[in-house]
């Protein structure tokens, strides 16, 4: 069943891909939806781009979207810093042998 769209749904390409943006207003008198897509900002899009929504997710049909959004979705992590990865989850959690007053990694 399909779930309701609602402000603050992650937004994706596709099932299993990183998330490349959010819904920031449903605009149901004229069947859109105002997303926010990253490092590219707010696109207005139709209610017919979206392929599916479930689990807290709508999932865009790329195809269906104007050329700007879809230039704009082949940059959406660029500024992303390439050398920040954890390689484990120890990495951004805290030491438990350490005091509580010690600042965290990072």
């Amino acid at each position: 069943m399909r779930e309701l769209i609602e402000p603050g749904l992650m937004v994706f390409t596709a099932d299993g891909e990183v998330g490349i943006g959010a819904v920031r207003d449903v605009r149901s008198e004229t069947s859109e939806l105002l997303i926010n897509i990253e490092n590219a900002g707010d696109f207005v899009i139709p209610l017919s781009a979206v392929r599916d929504v479930h689990s807290g997710k709508l999932i865009l049909e790329v195809e269906a979207l104007g050329p700007d959004l879809r230039e704009a979705l082949r940059h959406v992590h660029d500024a992303e810093d390439p050398q920040y990865a954890a390689s484990s989850i120890e990495d951004v959690l805290p030491d438990p042998e350490l005091p509580s007053d010690v600042p965290l990694k990072g």
